[in-house]
């Protein structure tokens, strides 16, 4: 539709507005017309025929105007509004390419002063090669020299002074300056829409990171924001200011002590010392730079200083310098020693990756303060009435709790049941753990016994962290239990049923997502999930008994270079109050980043590694040659904690439960690695499912080959036999397949996704069915009549019958067929595999 041009005029009074019609003729319109109008524009923007004229009969005024004019009107007012908002929007655009130009102008003036310091740098040593060729060490650092600071030399204000104000030299030099020698931050391109420029180090010593950034705020109120670490740097586990000194120009000198969480159960946490330096610059910017104070404080805890490994913050800060235009452009240096020494050596590349220090601190702090600025200014729109203030505390608790649950430390009350390290699933128990909201005591659940880990950490090959972790979100059936998890859900509820004694569940394998706010990228996601249910007591049979979990998802933009990705969730109360419990649990995936040197020496082993099996002496590694713009979603550390509340007379039974849950977490999540894994990529297969067996891509194919062999038809598809996809096909089968062992009491070692929807069980549970339990009466005499031929000849067909879920339920199937599996080398038989047909729920 042609939208008429506009043409406003005003008569000497101001009240007679004139509008051209679509034949070219101007319609005059009086004030009191106009405002009629834009009372109905201010209702409806686009109204109807009908509606039009409707206005005409409602309002005397409008009589002597025609319906098609009234119409031209409303046209002409929706193109003048959306002008308007073009208008801002390119203002609001231009302010940002202003301010985004004086930043590059800065960085291109930075990198002019540092090509012309390397080429005096280079014409020095070509100097010197000439004139004093035995010299043994000519070098010149990118970095300037740090000397240590002890903390018990800057015990006197005029030491802490002197300190403080070298920090801040050094700390700009960094930050404006030529000091480091900075490389733009891979994928993150600045421009209009990005959050700024972001820069890292790659020849320092340690690891930096430096950003430049315009925000909507005041330079005191960033400080105050960037100044609180806790709130923002999720790593940051505590933070305690002990000593504060005046200093010039109105400013602050403090001595700070905080504690780092370790990102996994394989490394250990750390701490730092602090002097933390607060001024004033003459040309009106705000500066906080700190540094690390040598010296063996220990903290204010000093039993717990064993669980903390010193690390070292060499001069960093935020450079805050306010705008014309308003708002604040930020400059943030962070530059820290991680002590990669400390760890694994299959983790070194993430104490030694400025990437990854980027992605955790640097980006994450502007990211906060834009989120309080977009809060501020009204824009964001969050779910079910929450205040934002709010949803950030739900965040930080989520993931301090998580944190504390990897982390276990003794003086939070942990202790761990299983402390000879032989196995494969950590156990930490915290009996002193206080499951109270966050002010009010009336949420207390005294009651409980006291709280159960189960954690553990693998090395995850060929699978990019953020696609695993959204498959796990959108799709949890795929690995999580729901008797589990109405087991934990029901302590948060009055009436609880203690395990292992509770109500038989059913989950109906509905997911229903409620957004509650997002990110302004959209990087980290905060949602309710309600997984529907219902009791199979007979007495509880219409009875709701929907689960409800507060969950936050993060780094799950696959094109993050370093980024981490997190599923973190805790079960809470259909009413969800702003001081409700958490007990959360989840997965954190952490890209490992190959160095340079090791780029052509890339992991390509096929199946999933336990680190906790092997961090000595390691496994065996296979290299082969890979693109090196990939190597970076290769290698990952997956570490899952899940923590399940417990009565005080179940510790043991709720730990042989947690074991065995995250056992099964763990065989799911390599199951779905494997179908997640990227084409050209070797696939991550699970490990082997009990003792002597094969893997589950060598056994697939026995039981395909077998079963052509036996009863001279092909089980898959033939487009469906080649390499890796026949654990793939043969997982996803819509008959129950299942394997069993040649045991004087066989039982179960294998089963497709049927065969354990058909049992109602896990892969780890499933090895603890025997074959018996699964027939009824007549079932198990036609197996025991046909058993002979099957040993005789190979296969045995079996008539339509009932199997028993371990839930306790009837399933029917049409018919039923038996095979011998023969293993490939030795041409022996392995086990008996199973298939039913067209099974169903009675």
């Amino acid at each position: 539709m042609q939208v008429a041009p506009v043409h406003r005029e005003s008569s000497s009074s101001g009240s007679i507005t004139k509008h051209l019609t679509d034949n070219g003729k101007y319609v005059r319109y009086t004030a009191e017309q106009v405002e009629a109008l834009e009372r109905v524009y201010a209702e409806c923007p686009k109204p109807s025929s009908l509606r039009r004229q409707q206005l005409i009969r409602e309002c005397p005024i409008l009589a002597d105007i025609e319906p098609k004019q009234i119409k031209v009107w409303f046209q002409n007012r929706r193109c003048r509004e959306k002008q308007r908002k073009e208008s801002s929007r390119l203002q609001i655009v231009n302010r940002k390419l202003t301010a985004m130009n004086k930043l590059l102008m800065e960085e291109n003036d930075r990198l002019q002063k540092q090509v012309s310091q390397l080429v005096c740098e280079n014409g020095f040593m070509q100097q010197q090669l000439q004139t004093a060729p035995t010299a043994t060490d000519a070098r010149c650092e990118s970095v300037v020299a740090t000397p240590q600071h002890s903390l018990r030399d800057a015990n006197n204000p005029s030491g802490l002074l002197s300190i403080a104000e070298e920090t801040l030299s050094e700390f700009l030099s960094k930050a404006t300056g030529t000091a480091v020698e900075w490389v733009q931050m891979p994928g993150m391109k600045p421009g209009p829409d990005s959050i700024g420029i972001f820069s890292i180090s790659q020849s320092c010593s340690g690891v930096a990171a430096r950003a430049c950034s315009l925000v909507s705020l005041e330079p005191n109120k960033i400080a105050e924001i960037l100044k609180d670490r806790p709130s923002w740097f999720r790593d940051c586990r505590n933070l305690e200011v002990f000593t504060m000194f005046p200093a010039g120009n109105g400013g602050t000198i403090e001595l700070v002590y905080s504690q780092i969480y370790a990102p996994t159960t394989l490394a250990p946490a750390q701490d730092m010392w602090t002097l933390r330096y607060t001024t004033s610059l003459d040309n009106g910017s705000l500066v906080v730079c700190e540094r690390s104070l040598s010296g063996s404080g220990a903290g204010p805890n000093a039993a717990a200083a064993a669980q903390f490994v010193r690390a070292e913050m060499l001069p960093s800060g935020y450079l805050i310098r306010p705008c014309e235009e308003g708002g604040s452009i930020i400059h943030v240096v962070d530059h820290l020693n991680l002590q990669a020494w400390s760890v694994p050596e299959v983790l070194r590349p993430l104490y030694e990756s400025s990437k990854a220090l980027a992605q955790k601190m640097t980006i994450a702090a502007l990211r906060y303060v834009r989120q309080i600025a977009h809060e501020t200014s009204g824009e964001a729109v969050y779910g079910l009435g929450r205040e934002p203030a709010v949803l950030r505390i739900f965040n930080q608790r989520l993931s301090r709790g998580f944190n504390d649950a990897i982390n276990g430390f003794n003086d939070d009350g942990w202790s761990l049941m299983n402390a000879d390290g032989a196995e494969d699933v950590i156990i930490a128990v915290n009996s002193t753990k206080n499951l109270i909201g966050s002010n009010n005591p009336a949420h207390s659940h005294s009651f409980l016994g006291g709280i159960i880990c189960a954690k553990a950490s693998m090395l995850l090959q060929n699978v990019v962290p953020a696609v695993l972790i959204c498959f796990l979100r959108e799709h949890r059936a795929e690995w999580a239990d729901f008797s589990v998890d109405a087991y934990s859900a029901a302590l948060w509820k009055a009436g609880s049923y203690a395990y292992p004694g509770m109500r038989p569940m059913r989950f109906t394998g509905s997911q229903i997502t409620m957004p509650l706010g997002h990110t302004i990228e959209k990087e980290e996601l905060l949602e309710v999930i309600r997984l529907e249910g219902h009791s199979l007591a007979q007495e509880d049979t219409f009875v709701s008994q929907d689960i409800h979990l507060l969950q936050i998802c993060s780094g799950i933009d696959e094109s993050a270079v370093g980024a981490c990705s997190e599923l973190i969730f805790a079960p809470i109360d259909e009413m969800f109050p702003d001081d409700a419990p958490l007990l959360p649990s989840g997965f954190r995936i952490i890209p490992l980043e190959s160095k340079t040197k090791d780029t052509q020496e890339v992991l390509t082993t096929n199946r999933t590694l336990d680190l906790t099996s092997s961090l000595e002496v390691g496994p065996a590694i296979n290299h082969a040659t890979v693109d090196g713009s990939s190597c970076h979603s290769l290698r990952s550390v997956l570490t899952i904690a899940f923590q399940f509340p417990f009565e005080s007379n179940m510790q043991d039974s709720v730990a042989t439960m947690a074991r065995q849950y995250v056992r099964s977490v763990i065989s799911s999540v390599q199951r779905v690695a494997m179908a997640v894994s990227p084409s050209g990529l070797s696939p991550v297969l699970g490990p082997k499912l009990s003792a002597g067996s094969p893997e589950a891509l060598t056994l697939a194919h026995w039981i395909c080959q077998s079963y052509s062999y036996h009863l001279g038809a092909e089980l898959l598809r033939s487009d469906s036999v080649g390499g890796d996809s026949v654990l793939k096909n043969l997982w996803h089968h819509p008959d129950a397949i299942l394997c069993c062992s040649l045991k004087s009491l066989p039982v179960f070692i294998f089963a497709n996704q049927a065969g354990l929807d058909m049992l109602e069980t896990t892969l780890v549970a499933l090895q603890d069915i025997t074959l018996d339990k699964i027939f009824d009466e007549s079932g198990r005499k036609a197996l025991y009549t046909e058993f002979a031929k099957l040993m005789q000849q190979g296969f045995a067909c079996l008539p339509a019958g009932i199997c028993m879920s371990t839930m306790g339920r009837n399933a029917s199937y049409e018919q039923a067929a038996a095979w011998k599996v023969l293993s490939a080398e030795e041409n022996a038989v392995h086990c008996i595999a199973f298939s039913f047909v067209n099974w169903s729920f009675l």
